[in-house]
């Protein structure tokens, strides 16, 4: 029977976690903050969680993604160690480095949309030289994991360039209807949104970039007028300021 450790059971953790026990695996958990429930076994520290695994998911998060390995790779014994944190490259490589250091397979695993409602079924993407082994593991159980070849880091990279667009447009959002909702417009500013969205086609990137780095300066005077129409409504511009400052560093 296939044993696999799960360190970190929040949302995402403790979704995959609970789907792994339903589909028939032996999880062990171990987090600090949250106890183990549903049929996950409880753990009292990361090696212990480890211990005689086939399987190691460190879903905890990026600042404590290195301490986790720290503690509970000298256990992990044949398992192959895979983080699920959203980190940078540059932490992925590291993790990778501190893993074939103690010989422990790594794979680098980008959960690539929210786990809330999918759990484990969440769609991901795996690289370095244990996503295979990872894949494997977890597919029979219902995962969904399309793996790289590419070395730790590639995964990781490819979900924050995705979140740079996802968040950075969310962000966008939210501020304009800060901002519509002081100037008492909200209503008109969201029927805009939904019909700019509804109309985007295969062309609309083409066109989003072109013209931006074609009317980068004349744009970047409406941001900076836009900036200071946030702050005359108490809104800060912290949306708007930043796709000024991109405007004016295109235009030169």
């Amino acid at each position: 029977m296939t044993v696999i450790a799960v360190l970190g059971l929040g949302e995402a953790g403790g979704a995959i976690a609970r789907d792994l026990v339903a589909a028939g695996a032996v999880v062990r958990g171990y987090d600090p903050a949250v106890a183990a429930s549903g049929g996950i076994v409880q753990a009292a520290s990361e090696a212990g969680a480890a211990a005689g695994a086939d399987l190691v998911l460190s879903v905890n998060s990026a600042h404590d993604a290195v301490a986790a390995l720290t503690a509970g790779i000298g256990a992990a014994g044949d398992a192959v160690w895979a983080d699920l944190n959203t980190g940078s490259p540059g932490l992925k490589r590291e993790l990778d480095a501190l893993a074939r250091r103690a010989g422990v397979p790594f794979a680098d695993v980008a959960i690539m949309a929210p786990v809330p409602g999918r759990g484990l079924r969440t769609p991901m993407l795996a690289c370095a030289g244990g996503a295979g082994d990872a894949a494997a593991l977890l597919t029979p159980f219902g995962a969904g994991i399309e793996v790289m070849d590419a070395g730790a880091g590639a995964a990781a990279g490819r979900k924050l360039l995705r979140s740079v667009f996802f968040k950075g447009l969310a962000g966008s959002v939210v501020e304009a209807l800060e901002a519509a909702r002081a100037a008492g417009c909200e209503d008109w500013l969201r029927e805009n949104i939904v019909a700019e969205l509804v109309a985007a086609g295969e062309h609309t990137v083409d066109r989003l970039v072109a013209g931006t780095y074609r009317h980068a300066a004349r744009r970047a005077a409406e941001m900076d007028a836009a900036a200071a129409m946030l702050e005359e409504l108490d809104v800060p511009p912290a949306m708007a300021a930043a796709s000024r400052d991109l405007l004016r560093r295109l235009s030169t």
